[in-house]
């Protein structure tokens, strides 16, 4: 959001908590689709821990939640650290992250996790004691019913992946706008996995990510693949949710503030950890300037000290205007939205 001038018709002066990072359009699509397609290969590679550690319980959970913070923390401030088409839809449709940039977020996501799998394949293969790979990533990709899990049916299964994916979008949508540190909002998102995953592990194995659940189906028995659109649709329905309400709400701030009183400050949701404090652009000019006093002048000399007045008030406005620091230009911060391609800053995306 750009800043809005106050009641006395002066524009906000933007004061940067922290110093802002490299905005993400520096990076180009193509430097933070490689990004994203890292944090997929983190994230995918992780899950191999249930195999490691045992399908059931913590372990997987676990690794896949501090992988995930591990690569937000990491790669973050280049992509916005998405490692999952469900989590970059619902930045899109947030319009935190434009709608041209998402397939190839979601391409890039799925490389990496294919290629994630792929190896764990290849080193799975040279283990003597491994030799029925493909069983093994059977049980970690996937599935529903009878033969899979618990048992639970296709309609609990449904749900439960579509609330448990709108709450993970809910709370990265969340933790990456405002004024909060890359840590905390790594940590937060992290262990929003850990948790759904143990829940979600008995029921359906766990995805909340399309591409992992596509990654290790390729490599698994058939009925994973029959299954496979459950993992699509599930988490795509969850994402959107999460992404329109967050939106709305945001849209609905931002008008409430627009309206309110001088002292409300638009703070851009997009930010992350580069958010600003805002003040006007006359307190700081008036703080920084000592009270005049006043001085009586004879009558014939008004004219020309109004026309000094005036010169003097267009000079201070003039160098006012030059030092003024563009809110855009330096709120852009982490895990922040899209900019154009022609290095402008990005604005939310409809």
């Amino acid at each position: 959001m750009n800043a809005e001038p106050n009641s006395a018709g002066g524009a906000r002066v933007a004061h940067p908590a922290t110093a802002p990072l490299k905005r993400l359009d520096n990076y180009g699509l193509l430097g933070r689709s490689a990004a994203e397609a890292v944090g997929s290969f983190v994230l995918v590679f992780a899950v191999s821990v249930g195999v490691l550690g045992g399908t059931g319980g913590i372990s997987m959970p676990l690794a896949v939640g501090l992988a995930v913070a591990a690569a937000m923390v990491g790669f973050g401030y280049v992509s916005g650290g998405h490692f999952n088409p469900a989590i970059s839809l619902a930045s899109a449709a947030a319009g935190r992250t434009s709608w041209k940039a998402l397939p190839v977020y979601v391409l890039a996501q799925l490389v990496g996790a294919l290629l994630a799998v792929a190896i764990l394949w290849v080193v799975f293969q040279g283990h003597p004691e491994l030799s029925e790979t493909r069983q093994i990533f059977t049980a970690l990709a996937n599935g529903y019913g009878s033969e899979y899990g618990l048992g639970f049916p296709l309609a609990s299964a449904l749900l439960a992946e579509v609330v448990a994916t709108g709450l993970l979008a809910a709370v990265f949508l969340g933790a990456t706008s405002g004024r909060r540190a890359a840590s905390t909002a790594a940590f937060a998102v992290g262990v929003t996995y850990v948790v759904l995953l143990t829940v979600l592990t008995p029921l359906t194995g766990g995805s909340l990510n399309p591409a992992r659940s596509t990654a290790f189906a390729l490599f698994s028995e058939t009925t994973a693949l029959e299954q496979l659109w459950l993992f699509w649709a599930a988490p795509v329905l969850g994402a959107l949710i999460a992404g329109l309400i967050y939106r709305s709400i945001d849209l609905t701030v931002a008008g409430s503030v627009k309206t309110g009183g001088a002292d409300e400050i638009d703070h851009d949701d997009e930010d992350y950890d580069g958010d600003i404090d805002e003040t006007t652009a006359e307190d700081a000019h008036a703080a920084q300037k000592p009270a005049k006093m006043k001085v009586d002048k004879p009558a014939q000399s008004t004219a020309g000290a109004t026309t000094a007045s005036a010169d003097s008030a267009a000079t201070a406005g003039s160098a006012g205007a030059g030092n003024r620091r563009d809110p855009d230009a330096e709120a852009r911060g982490f895990f922040d939205a899209d900019g154009d391609e022609s290095g402008r800053p990005g604005t939310p995306k409809a």
